[in-house]
């Protein structure tokens, strides 16, 4: 095993993993080099997930397999969003961790690992302290991860939100945003090396901006953004909060072609006794009406959305609005979890009082639903014309994205033949799945 070698294993969301490529870039930086294997590793980085109890789970077998297999020699250090939530019980529960990094320290990973190191023939484990500050982050490491033509940039961390379901506020603590400076210059970098698409994230893009005394801040951004970048045609938001979508934001999206016609905006449920105790925005009106005011002002958007069933308290009446509601609106795609109890969160004291075989029963029913819905819009498409984004190429098929699509999250179009990987092509639909399309490509000379 040659030394200064790392193995790093990234769970959970685009926005950790946006944090896995800047510490790895740090690592290379520091003379490091990435390996595909543990076994090849001086040190084993795990950037842990602990948003709800699975994840938090997943992270923590992670942690135990590369623990029970790890060398005398080799260093495993956790970082992310579980450290910071449930430090003690990664101590306890693996005693084969060295050394921890809370979710906004990844900047410190080879800080930690030097310290670490010097101090493991005391097994003292070491962590630096968390003291998230506006620009902690801004270290000069490329803060986005790159995924073929596609990268996500991360705009800001944190969430000053009150919902009662979510960890995130204690994991990650309030809002904090990048300076719009930082983020288009790497925008610009991206735009040099080719990225057709950038996929602005936060775990609420509609708060951006509002702790640097910015007014509309994402919308500001956009707009700096799209003249920044030209050359990208692909802007895509995620993670927008209901109510902070403003008719400023709408009128930006509609204006910018390199603005994608697309939204996430997760609304978790659509009754309002179920949202008032979900301490979520619970003006139902105000969904129709920009739902409604966006279709009209961005011809062809596409939705995306998640719910959550099983919430404490919630009734026959209270699901079935939820289902009604997703039959009026016919999102395009659409995440559905079920409750996952979180100690510490404002709603602990709700308890858990939905069993699990009913939440899974509804869920089950809101996924049979909302998969009619899909294959139905899909079909809607059958004889269009849509650009696509080139993932991949096998055996004679070609696999990307529509402007409807995010990656990892939404669908997929198979194409038949050989196009470009990396770029954007046009292709004609001809069939549609649950969630898929297929299409043929339209050949260069004869795309208009």
């Amino acid at each position: 095993m040659s030394k200064k070698t790392y193995y790093l294993v990234s769970l959970g969301c685009a926005k950790n993993t946006v944090d896995s490529h800047s510490m790895a870039a740090l690592l290379d930086q520091a003379g490091y080099k990435g390996v595909d294997q543990p076994v090849q590793a001086e040190v084993l980085v795990v950037n842990t997930c602990g948003f709800i109890k699975p994840a938090a789970d997943e992270s923590i077998s992670v942690l135990k397999d590369l623990g029970k297999k790890k060398r005398r020699d080799q260093l495993l250090i956790a970082a992310g969003c579980l450290t910071e939530r449930y430090r003690e019980k990664i101590v306890e529960l693996v005693p084969a961790v060295d050394g921890i990094i809370g979710t906004r320290r990844w900047m410190d990973i080879v800080d930690v690992i030097q310290q670490t190191r010097q101090e493991r023939p005391q097994r003292t484990l070491y962590h630096l302290p968390d003291t998230p500050t506006v620009g902690v982050d801004e270290t000069g490491v490329l803060r986005a991860a790159r995924q073929g033509g596609s990268a996500y940039i991360k705009i800001a961390d944190g969430c000053r939100r009150p919902c009662a379901f979510c960890a995130i506020p204690l994991i990650k603590g309030k809002n904090v945003s990048r300076p719009v400076d930082a983020i288009l210059s790497e925008a610009r970098l991206l735009q040099e090396q080719g990225v057709q698409e950038i996929i602005l994230i936060a775990q609420d893009t509609t708060d951006y901006g509002q702790d640097l005394g910015l007014k509309e801040g994402l919308a500001h951004l956009l707009e700096r953004l799209v003249t920044e970048v030209p050359e990208i045609p692909w802007v895509r938001i995620l993670y927008a909060y209901p109510g902070y979508v403003t008719d400023r934001l709408i009128d930006v999206m509609a204006a910018h072609p390199q603005i994608l016609p697309y939204l996430d905006m997760p609304l978790q449920h659509a009754h309002p006794q179920t949202l008032r105790r979900m301490r979520r925005p619970a003006n139902m009106d105000w969904v129709y009406r920009t739902l409604d005011k966006m279709r009209t002002r961005i011809p062809g958007l596409a939705l995306r959305t998640t719910f959550i069933v099983g919430y404490p308290g919630e009734t026959d009446e209270e699901y079935q609005t939820l289902l009604d509601f997703i039959q009026a609106i016919r999102f395009d795609h659409v995440g559905a979890f079920m409750f996952s109890f979180e100690p510490g969160t404002t709603s602990e004291a709700l308890g858990d009082p939905v069993s699990a075989a009913l939440k899974q029963e509804r869920m089950e029913q809101l996924m049979l639903l909302q998969q009619n819905i899909s294959l139905a819009n899909n079909q809607a498409l059958v004889g269009k014309t849509l650009d696509v984004l080139v993932e991949g190429y096998n055996d004679g098929i070609s696999v990307g994205r529509s402007y409807r699509d995010a990656p990892e999250i939404d669908g997929l179009v198979f194409l038949d033949g050989q196009a470009p990987v990396g770029e954007i092509v046009k292709a004609q639909i001809s069939g549609a799945l649950t969630h898929d399309l297929t299409g043929t490509l339209i050949p260069m000379q004869t795309q208009v």
